[in-house]
């Protein structure tokens, strides 16, 4: 079991690091196809610079083509989540390892993510520079510093759990749930001002910070539980 277990995390790093850099290789694509209409439409913005967000209706005004390379981004976003879960469940061959080695794999690829993007075009010059992190069903906007924190949070507690496995009771998954929806709050928090074409507001790390801390909890309560039980 250790060797299949190693075979498996490594399957599982060396994919999340490889569509990683696919990734960072897309949204460098799409940075160089945007920035001239960027310029011109926001004049006086830093190169570079995410926000203020491009009004939609204004973008396809000016170049009527982005109406549809927008619509195909959104779809990739969501062919992206597909494709880690497919990976995930592959490797594993075990509908109770999924979930762990789609952790595992889901923060490995958000970490190299960054670390490609940085590598390249020097991007983010600091941690707390924001980020437009998804866009179903709204904008997902916040500094850097937090998918990286709950990338790493998921990598080690997929790990955790795929070296033991844990039994997750009803407690559990309601505390890991409720923490995943106040992480995505924070993200979302503020989309209706970044949609209107502002800049973002300080971050609401107060509702980030909470989520966080009730799903490690939670995942921590069940990993200990589950280990004293075995004992």
């Amino acid at each position: 079991m250790k060797g299949s277990l190693r075979r498996i995390i490594i399957a599982l790093f060396l994919f999340g690091i490889s569509f990683g850099y696919v990734e960072a290789a897309v949204v460098i694509y799409l940075r160089a196809l945007y920035e001239p209409l960027r310029q011109r439409l926001t004049p006086g913005r830093a190169p570079g610079d995410l926000f203020p967000l491009l009004d939609r209706d204004r973008m396809v005004a000016e170049a009527p083509e982005t109406g549809r390379l927008l619509t195909i981004e959104v779809i990739r976003e969501a062919a992206t989540i597909v494709m880690l879960a497919a990976a995930a469940m592959l490797v594993t061959g075990d509908r109770e390892l999924w979930l762990p080695a789609f952790a595992v794999v889901f923060g490995v690829w958000d970490i190299a993510f960054y670390l490609f993007l940085k590598l390249w075009i020097d991007w983010p010059a600091s941690p707390l520079n924001w980020d437009l992190l998804f866009l179903l069903p709204v904008p997902w906007v916040a500094p850097v510093l937090a998918p990286v924190i709950v990338a790493m949070t998921i990598v080690g507690c997929g790990l955790a759990a795929l070296y033991r496995r844990v039994d997750i009771g009803p407690r559990q998954w309601t505390g890991l749930m409720l923490g995943g929806v106040l992480v995505i709050l924070s993200f979302t928090w503020d989309f209706q001002n970044v949609l209107a074409g502002n800049q973002p507001r300080p971050f609401a790390w107060w509702l980030f910070l909470a989520g966080e801390l009730v799903s490690l909890g939670s995942f921590l309560n069940a990993f200990f539980t589950h280990r004293a039980a075995r004992k």
